[in-house]
């Protein structure tokens, strides 16, 4: 008799499509993994928006968006090796330290991956290569220079330009060294078991381990954080406990809201401010340096999604996170 499965149909150059399968292995749950090729077109048509990974669900139904699928298979699979801290403001602030590697975290990604072109030909060959199954090489080379053409020319609407390179330099280099000296202390973020703080932050660090020019520099700045993305690929054998709110958080939580405080943040009130006004792009000044980006929506969503489930926590958990969120600048900014 068969195993009921999820089915994830995704790509190794997907920081998305990782880190749902990370997700899904440790927390034990049955899976195909299936990389995407022309003939899964149609199957990922099923969904609105056809972005890696979309899974097909036990009940045959599409999903994908990474966020809402790790809280849909919550509620699916209640107490199975759960990703969400039992501890409701541990919870959120893995919410927030989760939010930042999705949505700033990916900028690392797409600029390491399309800036220098040592990396756009390697890398939209190799996904070439992934997608298209054999064929010979020029069958390969002309998908990757349709591609690598579609990928670069997006690049200034999300804010990967040479302006924004030296801000995004900075930012990749400050969150680099903070999970450095977290992981030579304690593997996880939360208690001896990750979270899903972790698997983004997996997510977006598995492509800068692999494409050439990020991969010599976390080698070179960060050698333990590399090897850390290697072990939380598969954590199925990880077995743990949350911390108890009596003890300290681990350092890296307050350095990566400090971080949130002074860069994540004020560049999501920015854009929320830009997608009010019904303006195309935004510029912020962070760290010093100005920002300037396209501004869109599912990311002022991402900033109301943050304030209510802060709003939601119950009264004794705010209360007791608001020096926290207030020494590390987060405060105003989650506040309704």
């Amino acid at each position: 008799m068969t195993t009921p499965a999820y089915r994830i149909l995704g790509g190794l150059g997907s920081p998305y499509s990782l880190k749902m399968r990370a997700i899904m292995r440790y927390r034990r749950l049955p899976h195909t993994w299936v990389m995407i090729a022309p003939e899964n077109d149609a199957e990922r048509a099923q969904v609105k928006v056809p972005v890696i990974p979309v899974i097909r669900y036990l009940d045959g139904s599409y999903h994908n968006d990474s966020t809402p699928m790790l809280h849909e298979l919550e509620a699916l699979h209640p107490g199975q090796r759960s990703i969400i801290p039992d501890d409701p403001g541990d919870a959120f602030l893995a919410s927030l330290l989760e939010d930042i590697g999705d949505e700033w975290g990916t900028k690392f990604m797409f600029h390491q991956r399309w800036y220098l072109e040592r990396d756009q030909k390697q890398m939209s060959e190799w996904l070439a290569f992934d997608r298209m199954r054999g064929g010979g090489y020029a069958r390969i080379k002309a998908f990757a220079d349709f591609f690598r053409d579609r990928q670069v020319g997006r690049m200034p609407m999300v804010g990967c330009t040479r302006e924004n390179a030296p801000l995004i330099d900075e930012t990749l280099a400050r969150i680099l060294a903070i999970f450095e000296a977290h992981v030579l202390q304690q593997p996880y973020l939360f208690g001896s078991r990750p979270s899903l703080a972790e698997f983004a932050w997996y997510g977006q660090f598995s492509q800068l381990i692999i494409d050439p020019t990020p991969s010599d520099l976390l080698r070179a700045t960060a050698p333990f954080t590399s090897r850390w993305i290697m072990h939380i690929d598969d954590a199925s054998g990880v077995e743990g406990d949350w911390r108890s709110p009596a003890h300290s958080l681990a350092p890296a939580v307050e350095q990566l809201l400090t971080f949130a405080g002074e860069v994540y943040l004020p560049f999501l009130i920015a854009n929320a401010k830009a997608v009010a006004a019904g303006k195309e792009t935004f510029t912020v000044t962070l760290l010093g340096k100005p920002w300037t980006q396209g501004a869109f929506r599912y990311q002022a969503k991402c900033l109301q999604t943050l304030r209510q489930q802060f709003a939601a926590l119950p009264e004794a958990d705010r209360t007791r996170l608001t020096p926290l969120l207030d020494r590390s600048s987060c405060l105003s900014y989650l506040a309704l």
